[in-house]
């Protein structure tokens, strides 16, 4: 289960704040249990892992061999935010890092649009698509959300016109509301497989749901491993007590918040792989928990990398930050370091040691670093990077997130400023209905 080391905070509050703060935590528990506070039909996430059955598993492992079948090579997922984040984020974690150069052709590449207007992205994807044997996994609860639309108006007309309209129908699934919306109208048409996006389950919590899932299976990825280690932590983190990882993270960072004046919280990492695990963490906590004119500013870095770009304004730059360190117990695979007669590098002081044991020391020694320069330190451990370990830490996340936004005071599922940008984007388009909005935008440019 995931292990959480608060230690690296000690220097920065008080026994007593630590007890107050728990304390506000269980009661924001008590609120994400009782599944009373605001928000509360947005906690569908609650019990997926539990409730995933095998027969749902098996039909998506079904989408992947008739795929297979068909020899599809490229699949091409299309959604934003939630509907690609996570699905991103277990692909890159569990993949070979040079899977590509290699050409390993076990499983199909899964690529994904509709996370942007580039019309060069957009452009240059068709390229690809244009060598390879593709499908299209589309996530989109009512179809006509802008960047994953234009993305599927393109795939699609690309799929008819290689493959002719009957082959394409069995190249696209649809990943859509239950009853409504143009894509659910479009699959009914065309015949398109369709999976659910659950009513009750916001988009940045739905990696455990087919939205994440399905990607994830078809890229050739243990799902049931996944959601076995999801539906462990879900036990774990039901267990109401002042040791629950997730209370005590909840705890933590809302204390270095409210009294230590930490208002950024930067995710670091030590394995590359677990890069867009940060970058679907961004996501969690940013859109749950900044709101309302408050909340904890979520960044990420990559060390040891960033050490050398990041790591400067770290250690001295304005004290306004914590460090939340993901730490790995174990590497997946051994490299040992060997002796060099010449030792020109002078690194034969090294010699027999493990690389991954280099990068522990590094990861030690930065902490502590930072520790000594004002930047508090918690750690969240799993024992090794594989499927079952990854539904075990996002679920955490996850739980944690609604602990966290609650203790905070504010409405974990909602995200109303995300609406926003769409409305300029719109009238600057001039989408029929926006006609006044149009106007009073381009009189204020």
């Amino acid at each position: 289960m995931v292990k959480i080391d608060v230690k690296g905070c000690e220097p920065f509050v008080k026994e007593e704040q630590v007890k107050a703060y728990v304390q506000k935590a269980l009661d924001a528990f008590d609120v994400l249990d009782s599944e009373t506070g605001a928000g509360n039909d947005f906690l569908g996430w609650k019990h997926l892992p539990s409730q995933i059955t095998d027969g749902l598993i098996n039909d998506m492992d079904a989408i992947r061999e008739s795929w297979n079948k068909k020899g599809v090579n490229l699949v091409i997922a299309i959604g934003i935010g939630g509907s690609y984040l996570g699905a991103k984020a277990v692909i890159e974690a569990l993949s070979h890092s040079f899977a590509k150069q290699l050409k390993h052709k076990d499983a199909p590449e899964v690529v994904f649009a509709g996370n942007n207007l580039s019309e060069d992205y957009l452009a240059e994807l068709m390229d690809l698509a244009s060598e390879r044997n593709v499908a299209c996994i589309v996530i989109s609860k009512s179809g006509t959300t802008t960047e994953p639309a234009v993305a599927f108006r393109i795939v699609k007309q690309f799929l008819e016109s290689n493959y002719g309209k009957r082959e394409a129908a069995e190249r696209i699934v649809a990943i859509t509301d239950a009853e409504r919306g143009a894509l659910k109208v479009l699959s009914r048409q065309e015949g398109y497989k369709t999976f659910i996006v659950p009513n009750n389950v916001g988009g940045r919590f739905s990696v455990l749901t087919p939205v994440g899932l399905l990607p994830i299976a078809v890229a050739g990825f243990d799902i049931k491993a996944l959601v076995e280690g999801a539906k462990k932590a879900e036990r774990a983190l039901s267990i109401k007590e002042t040791n629950n990882p997730a209370v005590v993270y909840a705890a933590m960072r809302n204390l270095l918040f409210k009294e230590c004046g930490k208002n950024t919280e930067i995710l670091v990492n030590y394995n590359p792989k677990l890069t867009y695990v940060a970058e679907w963490w961004k996501q969690l906590y940013g859109e749950s928990e900044g709101k309302d004119g408050t909340g904890i500013f979520p960044a990420s870095v990559n060390n040891t990398a960033d050490l050398h770009s990041m790591g400067q304004f770290i250690q001295e730059g304005t004290r306004i930050m914590f460090e939340t360190v993901l730490h790995v117990d174990n590497a997946r695979r051994s490299v040992v370091i060997e002796s060099d007669g010449q030792n020109l590098d002078q690194l034969n002081f090294l010699s027999g040691k493990h690389v991954e044991h280099c990068n522990h020391m590094a990861e030690l020694g930065t902490r502590l670093a930072h520790i000594d320069g004002g930047v508090p330190q918690i750690e969240v451990a799993i024992e090794t990077l594989d499927a079952k370990r990854l539904g075990e830490l996002l679920y955490f996340f996850e739980f944690a997130c609604g602990i966290s936004a609650y203790t905070l005071g504010v409405n974990p599922f909602n995200q109303p400023g995300v609406e926003a940008y769409k409305k300029n984007m719109f009238a600057l388009l001039e989408k029929p209905g926006y006609e006044d909005a149009t106007k009073a935008i381009k009189a204020h440019l």
